[in-house]
């Protein structure tokens, strides 16, 4: 299959993306009770996914990255409403549906669809395919033109299945043509949001290009705004316009795909990026510059406070572990949680003592990897330093100085503050609190 590139595309998407809100999302909850005892009371919850504030635009594709166990599927199962929210709101199309009971959601289950992550259990094995890709249109009452077996056939063409197969059962298919069938049942009433969950995590490498581009070639023809869960970070950079990044249940960083892949800003994202092997033969002598996290994922029954990332996190001082850092836009573009984020100036510069535990994660981390980060932390710092400079110089030059300005020069102690310093320092602290343990 000749599949167009995503950038052939770029100008529908973009155009699309830069209209309405097709979903909005705030602060989405999901605790899961955990019970014990006879008369089985609750004792906890499981943090599944704890407060998620995002945006998807019609006709653009969201992608969803994170570790197993960060609440990307539970996510995708609250905005399609298979699951009831613990808090928060979801609107699609300006509409609330948070609370909506089954009849509620029956007319917008046309609109909202899901791809999900295994073909095995996703489709039920008593079942012929015709019965399987026909069953919207039962359950909606749609009777489609021409009859429902010619447009399932229609759709079987559609995602490259054979028509001639309409009466097959499941079992009788490969996981990749499995999951095609689990795509032409979701794309069976032309929906506007189609969700899926790991499309390609349970496919041979061969079948996941196929799939991808078939994804890509549906959402041109047909207008469809995805959010696409992975753990594949180079499948989401070839699908997605925009990325969000989960750590337990909440996202460290959204940003447009260029943005992110050129200076992600989120720790927990530069590990990430580590992470993605370079297919080039040259290099296979060099060492690696991958970022090694320390430990597991803390549980979600109790997770960490402040920010959720510093018991793993080399760049953790004390205000990471008290106050919780929110989602904020520091790029156009780009938006990040993190008090101190990379390739960009320090949001805390006061706090520049590391804990224990950022110490001990920084062994694992490379020296030039540290370095890197120090200097790039540093000189953006710098450059914010001297944009902010120069207004205040023309204010100071345009309005008639006073006895109390002449005496205080600002511009001259502002240089020379204590603030300053320590900021440089907060900049230099990674790579400054460990200069010679790093393991490569």
């Amino acid at each position: 299959m000749t599949t167009p590139a995503k950038s052939d595309g770029a100008t529908l998407t973009k155009d699309a993306a830069a209209g309405e809100t097709l979903l909005k999302v705030t602060g989405l909850q999901k605790h899961f009770p955990i019970k014990k005892g006879l008369l089985q009371r609750q004792v906890g919850a499981v943090h599944a996914v704890d407060g998620l504030d995002f945006e998807v635009r019609a006709g653009e594709t969201l992608g969803v990255v994170g570790e197993s166990g960060c609440g990307k599927s539970t996510m995708g199962r609250l905005i399609t409403r298979l699951l009831e929210p613990t808090g928060g709101k979801v609107e699609f199309e300006g509409r609330d549906i948070t609370h909506l009971g089954v009849s509620g959601m029956r007319p917008l289950r046309r609109d909202v669809q899901m791809i999900f992550q295994d073909p095995y259990s996703s489709l039920n094995p008593r079942h012929t395919i015709g019965t399987i890709i026909g069953a919207p249109f039962k359950l909606q009452g749609v009777e489609p033109e021409g009859g429902v077996k010619k447009e399932v056939q229609r759709l079987l063409s559609v995602v490259g299945l054979n028509p001639e197969h309409y009466n097959r059962y499941p079992h009788e298919f490969s996981g990749g043509q499995r999951q095609r069938i689990g795509i032409a049942r979701a794309l069976a009433l032309n929906p506007k949001l189609v969700v899926a969950d790991e499309p390609v995590s349970a496919l041979d490498v061969s079948i996941q290009a196929q799939v991808v581009n078939l994804l890509d070639d549906l959402q041109q023809e047909l207008g469809l705004t995805y959010v696409i869960i992975a753990h594949d970070l180079s499948v989401v950079r070839h699908v997605s316009d925009r990325i969000a990044v989960m750590y337990l249940g909440k996202i460290v960083e959204l940003a447009d795909r260029e943005s992110l892949y050129k200076a992600p800003m989120h720790p927990y994202t530069k590990a990430l990026m580590s992470a993605v092997p370079i297919p080039d033969p040259r290099r296979k002598n060099e060492k690696s510059e991958r970022i090694l996290l320390k430990g597991d994922v803390p549980s979600p029954i109790s997770p960490p406070s402040g920010c959720r990332f510093h018991t793993r996190c080399w760049k953790a001082t004390e205000i990471c572990k008290t106050t919780e850092p929110k989602l904020t836009e520091l790029k156009p573009g780009q938006q990040v949680a993190c008090h101190h984020p990379e390739n960009f100036e320090d949001q805390a510069p006061q706090d520049t003592v590391l804990l224990t535990m950022a110490k001990e994660a920084a062994e694992l981390v490379a020296d030039e990897v540290l370095a890197e980060s120090a200097e790039t932390s540093a000189a953006v710092a710098a450059e914010v330093a001297e944009t902010s400079e120069a207004p205040a110089a023309e204010e100071a030059a345009e309005t008639p100085a006073t006895e109390e300005s002449a005496e205080t020069p600002v511009t001259e102690e502002s240089a020379e503050t204590p603030a300053t310093e320590e900021s440089a320092a907060s900049a230099e602290s990674p790579a400054a609190a460990e200069p010679e343990t790093g393991e490569k």
